[in-house]
């Protein structure tokens, strides 16, 4: 994690009222407007991400419609709220009847489709009163064909041989992705990196947000980062989550300049578990290596859902059918921060179309009712921080280890242990753990020794508080 400062700012209105008038109401001689403490370690360590898809989330599709739903999502523990791109949407060569939120039409203006910036300046404020920290999407890495560096700064793109302006090329094999709806910067165009970076600051100065969430980080040169989140830090402690990892571009180093990346080969491997290709073992190595290898300056982002996995590759259900609860346990409850993607907390049962509108009905059922539990253990006990005060990780072994994943997170006294089936069967089995614990979800008694068997259902999972 980097250095965050933690202080608070007060605003104080005071009055200008005469001698006799301040006599008459000396209740309104000075008002002070408490705004929120700019984001710290100690606020990350604890939070909970939402991803929020604007156009999705509502009938509406606007900030106005998904303000409203803010204390349900305080509700569920969350702390950061990232909203997929606000930017105007290119028309030329766009996707669908909408076009794709990643192919913006302008960096410093607000997509009229989802109200003004008036609306969105509320939404950042109704957020920060209910202690909700807001970062936005940024597509550093190209922008729509409408987008008028195309017309007036076509130095600013890569071109072919035939000087024409192209789309992004994969890394990977040297052929385009795809994505023919965007036009790809050129970073070695330093007058184009400025302008980005400034574009990146205006929304910070003029709508006091609180970080960004950079798509595809590992397209971007890391020499980029190191001048702009200089200039970002300058106006305020920011949080800055990357889209990347140590197996992109750039590696440990990439990661390295972030608050948080994404753990997507966790992601994979507990898909992988639910398909009964891999085991409970090779998840609790998986988190043994990553410890390792990230440190503790470099969270993990946790998640079962997100934009892309729901729109391209399946809903929870479609996934993780039966197992989905669990493993958002585990998201909350293993080392770094969950993420809960728009929909989700409601049981989302379908793929949102991603070049259209669409929305989904809002039931409460017992997914909010486990999201709520979650947060309120991840936002208040110090065992599940994240970050440099993360608590501890110690595997509990059982008699059935490729099944069972049992495991420790403690610090200063704190201490949960977590009993998780991973896996389709029945398990009975032993485990050397003694002592008296509280379930997190009643608070009832629970007696561990390692003289009991064990018996657990399919993917049911125990948390219990010493």
């Amino acid at each position: 994690m980097k250095p965050f400062l933690s202080f608070l700012i007060g605003v104080f209105i005071f009055s200008c009222q005469s001698p006799k008038e301040e006599a008459r109401k000396p209740e309104e001689k000075k008002v002070q407007v408490k705004t929120l403490a700019p984001i710290s370690e100690e606020v990350v360590a604890h939070s909970v991400l939402y991803e929020a898809n604007i156009r999705q989330y509502s009938e509406e599709g606007t900030f106005n419609a998904f303000a409203q739903d803010l204390p349900v999502l305080k509700k569920m523990g969350v702390k950061i709220l990232w909203l997929m791109p606000i930017n105007p949407i290119s028309t030329t060569k766009s996707k669908g009847p909408l076009g794709s939120y990643y192919a913006v039409s302008d960096y410093t203006k607000v997509n009229p489709e989802f109200g003004t910036l008036e609306d969105f300046k509320a939404l950042v404020q109704k957020a920060h009163e209910l202690g909700i920290y807001v970062i936005l999407d940024w597509v550093p890495g190209h922008t729509g064909w409408d987008h008028h560096w195309i017309q007036e700064k076509s130095d600013y793109y890569l071109k072919n041989r035939k000087v024409e302006i192209i789309d992004p090329i994969d890394f990977r094999t040297g052929k385009s992705f795809g994505w023919t709806d965007v036009a790809d910067l050129n970073y070695n165009n330093l007058e184009m990196r400025e302008e980005l970076r400034q574009a990146m600051v205006y929304w910070v100065k003029e709508t006091d947000i609180d970080g960004y969430r950079i798509d595809q980080a590992y397209a971007v040169p890391p020499v980029f980062y190191d001048k702009t989140i200089e200039a970002l830090r300058e106006i305020k402690p920011v949080f800055l989550l990357g889209e990347t990892d140590i197996y992109h571009p750039g590696g440990i180093n990439l990661v390295s300049k972030f608050d948080a990346t994404y753990d997507w080969p966790g992601h994979q491997l507990s898909k992988e578990i639910v398909q009964g290709r891999r085991s409970a073992t090779n998840y609790h190595r998986h988190i043994q290596r990553t410890n390792r290898l990230y440190g503790t300056e470099n969270i993990l982002v946790n998640f079962i859902s997100n934009h892309d996995e729901n729109s391209w590759n399946g809903t929870v259900k479609e996934s993780y059918g039966a197992a989905d609860h669990v493993f958002m346990a585990m998201n909350f409850t293993l080392p770094g921060m969950p993420l809960i993607y728009s929909g989700q907390e409601y049981d989302l049962n379908k793929r949102l179309r991603f070049f259209e509108k669409d929305s989904f009905p809002k039931v409460a059922g017992k997914t909010i009712k486990l999201l709520q539990q979650l947060g309120a253990l991840k936002n208040n006990h110090r065992a599940l921080a994240a970050g440099t005060s993360a608590g501890s990780y110690k595997r509990i072994n059982t008699t059935r280890d490729n099944q069972i994943l049992a495991f420790e997170r403690e610090k200063e006294g704190d201490t949960l242990v977590v009993v998780a089936n991973l896996s389709k069967d029945y398990a009975q089995f032993t485990m050397p753990c003694a002592g008296s614990f509280k379930r997190y979800q009643d608070f009832k008694s629970k007696l561990l020794s390692p003289s009991y068997q064990y018996d657990m259902k399919p993917w049911e999972f125990w948390i219990l508080i010493k």
